[in-house]
């Protein structure tokens, strides 16, 4: 990276700390207040920067609203496939992506378990939501009014002995999945199925998805499944940094 690229990039974080005038950015940078002030002019024309009346700098609009559009234009499937192909590779057993929307969560991808035995989810399809483990990290993630009114709302269906029976009990769960940042389902939705998940985070750390590994108990039991959550979470966790942009590479 050329040295005047890399000074004109090294105002904006200062400028996100909040306003600063010719003299505080030209110290931090190191440099002459001349050589300052064409940085901030050539940030200046691009609507990068802004300079207010009482001449200190900050963050232009244009910043703000690019911000927003490679955000609205992120395909969190597109970014996370890859990353579940090779948890898949690993570990053999059935991956899913999901997300929150229109009052639902639903599957937007899905690698298929190396076993015979397989699972009957569908892309595109909504899952038990008192009970998937990745509909509690979803709604886990959101205030606490906003959980208390979806959990009020929600019918509780006893797939099995072991599902979720009430609105208290579903609000209980979902405050320790929201503790402690992953979950489970171990027979809830199917007696002889598990699973576990954990998050996928934005840049402003709020969940924007969730994934999950699942498996009968006929191929693994629900102990076993449980030591692939250190793997899991680390996945999510490699998905989130590059979801978020903070993957951030070395300077050569």
């Amino acid at each position: 990276m050329s040295q005047t690229v890399d000074r004109a990039l090294s105002i904006l974080p200062l400028l996100a700390q909040g306003p600063a005038d010719l003299g505080q950015v030209a110290e931090r940078l190191g440099v002459h207040k001349s050589t300052a002030l064409r940085l901030l002019r050539t940030l200046h024309e691009h609507g990068l920067v802004y300079r207010q009346q009482d001449q200190r700098y900050r963050l232009g609009a244009r910043l703000f609203a690019l911000a927003q559009e490679a955000v609205e234009n992120l395909d969190v499937r597109e970014i996370a496939h890859p990353h579940l192909v090779e948890l898949n590779d690993r570990c053999g057993h059935t991956v899913h992506l999901a997300v929150y929307e229109e009052q639902e969560v639903l599957y937007i991808d899905k690698v298929e378990s190396r076993y015979p035995v397989r699972m009957y989810s569908r892309i595109g399809k909504p899952v038990a939501i008192t009970v998937a483990a990745v509909a509690k990290l979803l709604l886990a993630d959101l205030t606490e009014p906003e959980r208390r009114a979806i959990a009020e709302k929600l019918d509780y269906p006893m797939y099995t002995s072991r599902s979720t029976p009430n609105a208290a009990a579903f609000l209980k769960e979902l405050a320790v999945v929201r503790e402690q940042g992953w979950a489970t389902d171990l027979g809830g939705h199917e007696e002889s199925i598990n699973c576990i998940g954990a998050p996928i985070r934005g840049a402003d750390g709020r969940v924007v998805a969730a994934m999950s590994v699942s498996a009968p108990n006929v191929v693994v039991t629900a102990e076993e499944l449980l030591t692939l959550l250190p793997l899991v979470r680390r996945t999510a966790e490699t998905i989130s940094r590059e979801y978020s942009g903070t993957n951030r590479p070395k300077k050569v």
